[in-house]
């Protein structure tokens, strides 16, 4: 009894006959964007550097993928990719720079990736870091020594 029982939930749940095919090929056609990673976070960082992230743009779609326009949300941030066409099953980096100036405390920025993928046309990507002073040394207290 038990296990007919279990037989019926899992029929239960199951998707009807042919749609978990429909579905993937729903999935396959046009343009499919995925940034690896979604996000970052660089930590600590002292001001006046330019921090370094490479990301991985990819197409899991069935047609070309089309980069129409790369925009950052600050003067501080830039973003370049190689390639404006990425193939289905391919990838292209994404090199984002963030220039920590004299910002102080958490830094927030996006980048925003526009493309003719029909589900996704304006993926965001977010990068942070936590601007902090450089710590000042101190000279000894003359305790100690000779």
């Amino acid at each position: 009894m038990r296990r007919a029982l279990t037989l019926l939930a899992t029929l239960l749940l199951l998707p009807p006959a042919g749609a978990q095919e429909k579905e993937t090929k729903t999935a396959a056609k046009g343009p499919r964007i995925r940034v690896e990673p979604a996000s970052f976070d660089f930590g600590r960082a002292l001001p006046n550097r330019a921090l370094e992230k490479e990301f991985s743009i990819r197409n899991f779609g069935g047609e070309d993928l089309v980069i129409e326009t790369i925009t950052t949300t600050c003067g501080c941030t830039a973003a370049l990719t190689e390639n404006k066409v990425v193939k289905p099953g391919g990838a292209t980096p994404l090199k984002v720079t963030l220039q920590t100036r004299d910002y102080s405390g958490k830094v927030e920025r996006r980048i925003l990736v526009r493309s003719n993928d029909p589900t996704t046309s304006l993926l965001e990507i977010k990068v942070e870091v936590t601007v902090v002073a450089a710590a000042k040394k101190t000279r000894g207290s003359g305790l100690g020594g000779s």
